[in-house]
């Protein structure tokens, strides 16, 4: 009888536990207008009017577009030609946590090119030669010259890095930078 009693007190009682977390996650924090509003701290202190809270609060409600990086619209839209049959070299920085990786991986096995990057089965890294050569590397990334650089390299490590690691790889006319 005991283990028959304990068996119908915990199936409610668990069942209530679950109603009660279902709810917590699925309530709105507010319901309708029941939440209290507080004015701005600006005011509050000011001691300002209610026609200057109204203001202050609509303005609050409004969302700042302003820009963080202002750069100029040539900036933005200009257009650069990347020559894969010179000495034009596309460097990858990868940034941690934004995907980097995924997209790295496309830029050596899923762009469509005249010739594409040659991928040996279950090796990490590709040649990635220009069209028409076997040696010179248009594409300076990790799945392509490995982390020559060191691990996660940022700009500055890259930018004086860069020239000297194509120059050991015998790709001495990428001297261009951008």
């Amino acid at each position: 009888m005991d283990e028959r009693f304990n068996r119908w007190l915990l199936l409610p009682l668990l069942a209530l536990l679950f109603l009660l977390i279902v709810y917590q996650y699925v309530s709105p924090a507010c319901p309708g207008a029941a939440c209290p509003r507080r004015p701005p701290a600006s005011a509050a202190r000011r001691g300002g009017g209610p026609e200057e809270r109204e203001e202050e609060e609509e303005a609050a409600a409004m969302p700042r577009l302003a820009a963080k990086f202002p750069f100029a619209r040539g900036e933005l839209c200009r257009r650069v030609r990347f020559d894969m049959r010179g000495r034009d070299v596309i460097v990858f920085l990868h940034i941690q946590k934004t995907g980097g990786t995924t997209f790295g991986r496309h830029l050596v096995r899923n762009i469509h090119l005249e010739q594409p990057c040659y991928c040996r089965a279950g090796q990490k890294k590709c040649a990635c030669h220009r069209p028409g050569g076997d040696k010179d590397t248009w594409l300076f990334s990790r799945f392509s010259t490995g982390w020559s650089c060191g691990l996660h390299a940022d700009w500055t490590e890259l930018t004086s890095c860069v020239p000297a690691a194509m120059e050991r790889r015998g790709c001495a006319g990428n001297r261009t930078l951008r």
